[in-house]
């Protein structure tokens, strides 16, 4: 899926993203939509299991081959690592416990966060909700490459090397573009965490700890998961700057591919999206979508036309209200 259009630029546009217009048609159409704006609580039991799985590997793996270490650390952990941060985003919407609880999720979220190695659920929930109410804008939406990465990685081989780093730039770029003071939240994610990873690596050594960090980094580097990350607001089609996927993988991220769905309802959660898609069919199954996200890495990195730069950016007006 692809028209060759040749990139020096982002793709500037003057009109508001089409996620609150959508919203507010399908909502007059089909009012029972909001009944699925409710938490999930399944979600809790979910990540509590996925978090003691990964405790359960970090024994596990602490006296294996350095080999069949890093095996077992792309092949199954980085999976795990990348389906929790898909979680943690989930509970940055607050779909654990629900608005009224809106602390008990930041905690909950740094307990999700505990298996990653890095502190990351604090820092997200601040500027993924920016994300939402400021799509494309510029300086604001940290999910919009700098320019450096639109003009440098404009090769494939430049391209893949930009996937592999993929952990880098979402870790440096909010600082290049739109930096903010540290939280006290942020201090105690940050002091949490490095306790979590000091305990591991005293009990159960550096393998442990390896196979916790090294499995973050690779699950969001290139990893079929990560497909997500370019299919869900890269231009592959001009025009279009939000695509779903419906393929398989959406067991395993929290429906995170239903992302037309989840721009237009961002408080519910993953598990209700399909149906949102059932309910409003006639909105969504024109709109182009994703079977694969393997082909989205794939036509990404070899496709001349596509490269960072192929994002809808839009100057901002008005007041601008950050977390």
């Amino acid at each position: 899926m692809g028209n060759k259009v040749a990139r020096e630029d982002f793709e500037w546009v003057y009109s508001d993203q089409p996620h609150a217009d959508r919203r507010k048609e399908i909502l007059a159409k089909y009012p029972e939509i909001k009944t699925l704006m409710k938490p999930n609580s399944n979600l809790i039991w979910i990540v509590t299991l996925m978090a003691f799985t990964q405790f359960l590997a970090f024994y596990l793996v602490k006296d294996l081959e350095w080999k069949w270490l890093m095996f077992w650390t792309y092949v199954f952990g980085s999976c795990i690592s990348h389906s929790m941060t898909l979680a943690i985003h989930e509970i940055s919407h607050n779909c654990a416990f629900g608005n009224s609880k809106a602390m008990w999720n930041r905690c909950f979220g740094m307990f999700a966060n505990l298996p990653l190695g890095l502190p990351y659920s604090i820092s997200f929930k601040r500027y993924h909700m920016d994300h939402h109410r400021y799509l494309g804008g510029d300086g604001i939406d940290v999910d919009i490459p700098t320019d450096f990465e639109g003009w440098f990685f404009c090769t494939p081989l430049r391209k893949l090397v930009w996937i592999i780093l993929q952990p880098l730039f979402y870790t440096i770029r909010p600082i290049c573009i739109n930096p903010k003071p540290v939280s006290q939240l942020e201090i105690i994610n940050l002091f949490v965490q490095f306790s979590f990873d000091a305990l591991i690596y005293h009990f159960l050594g550096v393998k442990s700890v390896v196979y916790m960090l090294v499995g973050s980094i690779l699950g969001l580097g290139l990893h079929p998961i990560s497909g997500h990350f370019i299919a869900e607001h890269y231009m592959f089609l001009k025009g279009h700057e939000t695509y779903s996927y419906y393929g398989p993988l959406n067991y395993l991220t929290f429906n995170v591919g239903y992302h037309n769905e989840h721009h237009d309802f961002p408080s519910i959660p993953g598990k209700n999206l399909p149906l949102v898609r059932k309910i409003a069919a006639e909105y969504y199954d024109p709109l182009p979508q994703y079977t694969s996200w393997v082909k989205v890495l794939y036509d990404f990195i070899m496709d001349d036309s596509l490269s960072p730069y192929s994002r809808v950016k839009r100057e901002l007006k008005g007041e601008i209200k950050q977390d």
